[in-house]
């Protein structure tokens, strides 16, 4: 049901803007999704407008290019929401890293934006959290020139250690009781947790670890429950971390997870606005490089589609489509490369489709190149690891080949003497 305060309020607002307007919308957990409900039930309101923002596959769910005929909508990542529009050319894909993006989000031209925040702190009245979702609204909110429509929803939590901003700051205002996005664990296939064993002997107690979402991630948090005094300084946080917060293996220490945001269950959140543990940072903070560099023993895992022989990776293209983009994947690497001690680890299945497809491959599509070769340190299977630093050429193929699927590698070392022949 559409909120009627939130429609009459958006109307006010969407007449102070110009006929074709440029207006930013806040994703991850910050996606308001009572707004684009608003937009659904009266679509001549989003007539004109461009839609931008950073929406992430597998967690927002809203196609604000489809909202009207005349929408369109640019973004750093291509989801399964907007892959129609993004076909049909009305969603512009911009191939930007997380601190690319921030330049981007600082200069662009914006005739307004749209932030859903907490509601007031207890103690401090006329101001607001931006709760659990703090990555790159604060980039957008810190430019003066630009309205501001604050979205005051109650279940949005209230971390202790979050930025905050005076309600002086929004043009308009409306209050709203609309969940979170949930995203919550799935279910893993066993060769994820071979996978997850695999990159939890590469870390020590003690480490700093970034971890993004998906079930990489989901099987190294899980095999994570022995290691003891861990920190995480991430982009995002999910559900598992839950449970290695309750094993003691992550530090009791007030901050001890650094993060731009918290995307899962409503148990998550709740323990997000309650643990003094979280700390929300924006983005200009959680993937800067000097910040990384700084973080002893900082340890990237990340996951990707395919790896080539040479080491590039590809985090972007299925058959050809574009389907995610880069993110914060070149940045978090390229920090752990520079932390003392630290490390950038790419895992990712050996196979797909019921073992038919190899995910280690002999090249990548030159349009398929996420990461380049000099920038992978380490690759996972669930086959074993490839140590590739400072690795020549040729040694590099052979430990790729060494933990891609077994039924597939007498066809890459066969590729791979072709390839060598001609280097």
């Amino acid at each position: 049901m559409t909120d009627g305060n939130l429609l009459e309020e958006l109307r006010r607002f969407r007449s102070r803007l110009p006929p074709r307007a440029r207006v930013y919308v806040a994703g991850c957990a910050g996606e308001p999704l009572a707004l684009a409900e608003a937009f659904r039930h009266e679509p001549a309101l989003a007539e004109g407008l461009t839609f931008f923002g950073i929406w992430i596959p597998g967690v927002n769910v809203t196609d604000w290019a489809s909202l009207a005929p005349g929408a369109r909508a640019e973004s750093i990542f291509v989801t399964p929401a907007t892959r129609e529009s993004f076909a049909n050319r009305k969603t512009a894909f911009r191939p930007l890293s997380y601190t690319q993006a921030c330049q981007w989000l600082a200069r662009t031209p914006c005739d307004g934006a749209f932030v859903m925040t907490s509601e007031e702190l207890s103690g401090d009245p006329g101001t607001v959290s931006l709760g659990v979702a703090c990555d790159f609204s604060q980039i957008i909110l810190e430019r003066e020139d630009v309205p501001v429509m604050g979205i005051i929803n109650r279940q949005m939590p209230a971390p202790g250690r979050s930025p905050s901003v005076s309600k002086a700051r929004f043009s308009h205002e409306v209050q709203s009781d609309y969940p979170l996005i949930n995203v919550p664990p799935t279910d893993l296939p066993e060769k994820f947790e071979a996978i997850g064993k695999h990159v939890a002997m590469l870390i020590e107690s003690r480490d700093t670890l970034q971890l993004g979402l998906g079930s990489v991630q989901q099987a190294v948090l899980e095999a994570l429950t022995d290691h003891r005094d861990l920190k995480i300084h991430s982009g995002m946080v999910s559900d598992p971390i839950l449970n290695l917060m309750d094993t003691g293996a992550i530090s009791s220490e007030d901050g001890s997870i650094t993060t731009g945001v918290a995307i899962g269950s409503s148990q998550l959140y709740e323990a997000a606005g309650r643990e003094p543990q979280f700390r929300f940072e924006p983005v200009t903070n959680t993937h800067a490089l000097a910040t990384l560099s700084a973080i002893p023993r900082f340890k990237a895992v990340n996951s990707a589609i395919e790896v080539d022989l040479f080491g590039q990776v590809n985090a972007e293209f299925l058959s050809g489509r574009q389907v995610s983009g880069t993110g914060g994947l070149v940045d978090f690497l390229r920090g752990a490369a520079t932390s003392p001690g630290g490390r950038g680890i790419i895992a990712l299945a050996s196979s797909a489709r019921n073992g038919t497809i190899s995910r280690i491959v002999p090249h990548l599509a030159r349009s398929a190149v996420s990461v380049a070769r000099g920038d992978v340190e380490t690759v996972v299977t669930e086959h074993g690891v490839a140590d590739l630093r400072h690795a020549t050429d040729i040694e590099r193929a052979e430990r790729l080949i060494a933990i891609a699927a077994p039924e597939h590698r007498p066809s890459l070392e066969q590729a791979w003497a072709e390839i060598e022949r001609i280097l």
